[in-house]
């Protein structure tokens, strides 16, 4: 494992000018100074700093905060006017230069790491979890380390835990998260992998030894996201040049196009539930109790697979962790022990009152994919319980959601209630009302409650009959956005916990 070493901005100079990015520099008398920090965040900042003045968003206020701080030089697309001249290095492309910089910085800690990439629409982060379950099962036999993972519910590098806000994060950072792994002796790492992480350059230079990819629906359309279908189908796509062994599922939409672009990795295996010529066929899928018993096929075993976790479409994601698993060498024992063992936090959490009459589901579902796999499988799993929507859309992003997830609601539900998700500059009433539309096209009866504990009280309080109620799209997240700002509150678990309590104190 290569120790850390720092690097001059003559050399950063140099790094960039072979990249052919390099525009116009600043930097006579100062190509020998040593950078010890490399940060876009001004509050990071501090002696011997080299500042990156990156987004739409940015004001020059954070650079002069940087430089206060002690920042020696800054890479921006263009130059600034500072009361304290500093020398500048200018770019074409400020985000591809970020993860050629991070790379360099942290000194490409992916190489030493077992990577596994995870792109789809849906089932990220649960793929993610069972994958860790597995690598952590085979790790602990040999007294190694837990497998780091990044992920859209938290992160975790040997060094840090922490909740995440976003799926896959700033190049700086993930190589950073990256670098911990390595100098915590970790020896595997799972992460999602986002569409705008791939358009906006986050992980260029890397490469997965595997890279699972899962399916693919509508999402992220906005004037901020991807402009269409086709800039998120592309950006997703990107994925499979950086992986070695990509593992595709042939039951995801357009899978002639994705099989046709998978031809970038160096390998391509395929699973599937509904073709058995797939390299990993998962067949007889039952539910027994808690547990979801299937079977694979592959070249090499056909086996008894067993999954606690509720939800029959979490199969899906488990065969695709099953042929990463297999790709990677990893024992079958460890893949079995793991799968079974397998929780995700957030997701598909499942809380009773005691007479079984009302039934909580905190789950992360946000898009159309996940929300018709959630409430299809909700519906045959529970087919005595009527189903109650708990739900919000973030603000400004993702706007065909809105629609989406209204129309699947209103479809299944028999009543819904439309509550905050992280609405940023936009009023909740208005993503309410714009929600309520397609709720009210399927004849589903709705309710707007913006406080997501109030919504939640009253869907309990107000339960008739057996209930199921599904409250998606936070998890257990901690935080929600108004503004730019993310406001403490409690979890969605939080609040199930304490109103099914009263729930009971009242039967």
């Amino acid at each position: 494992m290569a120790k850390m070493q720092y690097h001059t901005i003559g050399e950063y100079q140099e790094l960039l000018r072979k990249s052919g990015l390099l525009f116009e520099t600043k930097t006579e008398g100062s190509s020998d100074q040593v950078i010890r920090i490399l940060t876009y965040n001004s509050k990071e900042a501090g002696e011997d700093t080299l500042f990156i003045c990156k987004g739409a968003a940015f004001k020059p206020a954070y650079l002069r905060e940087a430089v206060e701080k002690g920042a020696v030089c800054y890479i921006s697309e263009k130059a600034f006017e500072l009361e304290k001249d500093i020398p500048y290095i200018l770019v074409t492309d400020i985000r591809k230069a970020m993860a050629i910089l991070a790379n360099f910085f942290y000194q490409e800690p992916w190489k030493e790491l077992v990577v596994t990439g995870i792109g789809g629409t849906k089932g990220k982060s649960t793929s993610a979890y069972y994958m860790k379950a597995v690598v952590d099962d085979y790790m602990e036999a040999q007294g190694k380390k837990e497998s780091a993972v990044i992920s859209s519910i938290d992160i975790y590098d040997g060094v840090t835990k922490v909740e995440s806000h976003i799926t896959t994060p700033e190049a700086m950072e993930l190589q950073q998260h990256l670098r911990n792994a390595l100098d915590s002796q970790i020896t595997y790492a799972e992460m999602e992998v986002s569409s705008q992480a791939l358009k906006y350059h986050r992980v260029d230079g890397m490469r997965f030894d595997v890279g699972i990819f899962l399916n693919i629906s509508e999402d992220h359309i906005s004037p901020i996201e991807h402009e269409d279908f086709e800039d998120y189908f592309s950006s997703k796509m990107l994925m499979f040049a950086q992986t070695d062994t990509a593992v595709v599922n042939l039951d995801a939409d357009h899978i002639e196009r994705i099989l046709e672009e998978a031809k970038a990795a160096k390998a391509c295996v395929t699973f599937s539930l509904k073709n058995p010529e797939a390299d990993y066929y998962g067949y007889n899928i039952r539910k027994d109790g808690h547990e979801t018993t299937f079977s694979v096929k592959s070249k090499d075993f056909d086996e008894e697979f067993v999954l606690t976790m509720p939800g029959l479409f979490n199969v899906e994601n488990a065969l695709g962790v099953i042929a990463a698993a297999s790709a990677l060498q990893i024992p079958r024992e460890y893949i079995h022990s793991g799968l079974k063992r397998a929780r995700s936090s957030g997701r598909m959490e499942l809380y009773a009152s005691k007479d079984k009459n009302v039934i909580a589901i905190v789950d992360y579902a946000h898009n159309k994919l996940s929300f018709e796999k959630l409430f299809s499988s909700m519906k045959e799993e529970y087919p005595d319980y009527g189903i109650v929507s708990i739900f919000g859309c973030p603000g400004k992003k993702a706007y065909i959601r809105r629609r989406d997830l209204g129309t699947v609601a209103g479809q299944y539900a028999r009543k819904v209630y439309l509550t905050a998700e992280d609405p940023g500059y936009e009023p909740v009433e208005d993503i309410s009302k714009d929600i309520a539309q397609y709720v009210e096209a399927q004849n589903c009866p709705y309710e707007m409650i913006e406080d997501r504990g109030e919504a939640i009280r009253s869907a309990i309080e107000s339960a008739e009959g057996k209930t199921l109620l599904l409250i998606t799209g936070k998890g257990k997240e901690t935080r929600q956005k108004y503004g730019s700002e993310y406001v403490d509150c409690p979890s969605d678990v939080d609040y199930v916990k304490k109103y099914l309590a009263e729930y009971d104190q009242r039967q």
